[in-house]
């Protein structure tokens, strides 16, 4: 198994760096997934542990992500997370150079269950979701242009399509469209800071997770 990287841990809560290449929770058919490393960690202490998966993330996407310790603290995320009071920071690298150094993105999509992708449509129907997502340009290298992605709807594969829509294909997201190669069972994609409001308090809660150790992730800024 995989190493889990531990980012911070207390009573109510476990924040871990998910590596790309595993899925979030537990899962028949896949013998490591990140939930499975969380219960093995977990039983070094406590022989009967809680493991609440707050959120996830896509196999191929590595970064921030929380697991609830106990019931109410999953209760809790989940409110946070349906109220859309967490703000979640993506860094993704696009080898094509944007045409605006930042901009506003708000797309429908729908969710293509038989090849299990999002795809962006022209207008609104029944079957469609709106999605919003802001970028801004924060650096670049040899392999491409690193964006600041923050989403404000939480949508299936929902980065992806809309980076994808607008010509810049996160790299090794074959996809979508990217036609660059990157990792096995990964792509240019980082779940890099995840921040809420603290109850009864105004103090703002934040974890970041290091990048990916490849040179594709080498930039000056960050």
């Amino acid at each position: 198994m995989m190493n889990l990287e531990v980012l911070y841990e207390n009573s109510k809560y476990l924040v871990v760096n998910k590596e790309a290449g595993l899925i979030s929770e537990k899962n028949p058919f896949e013998n490591n997934t990140v939930e499975d490393q969380v219960l093995d960690y977990l039983l070094l202490n406590n022989p009967k542990p809680y493991i609440g998966v707050i959120h996830r993330l896509d196999r191929v996407t590595s970064g921030v992500l929380i697991f609830a310790k106990k019931k109410n603290i999953l209760v809790h995320f989940n409110n946070l997370f349906s109220n859309r009071k967490v703000q979640k920071t993506y860094l993704a690298i696009v080898s094509k150079k944007p045409s605006k150094n930042k901009e506003h993105l708000n797309h429908f999509l729908v969710k293509n269950n038989l090849e299990k992708r999002a795809d962006i449509v022209k207008s609104e129907s029944k079957d469609t979701l709106e999605c919003r997502l802001s970028y801004e340009v924060i650096d670049q290298n040899e392999h491409g242009y690193l964006l600041e992605v923050k989403p404000t709807t939480g949508r299936f594969h929902q980065i992806r399509a809309q980076l994808s829509h607008i010509g810049l294909p996160i790299i090794g997201d074959e996809k979508y469209g990217s036609d660059q190669d990157y990792l096995p069972l990964a792509i240019c994609l980082h779940a890099w800071k995840l921040s809420y409001k603290i109850a009864g308090s105004e103090d703002i809660q934040t974890f970041q997770a290091p990048l990916p150790k490849n040179n594709f992730w080498k930039f000056k800024s960050v």
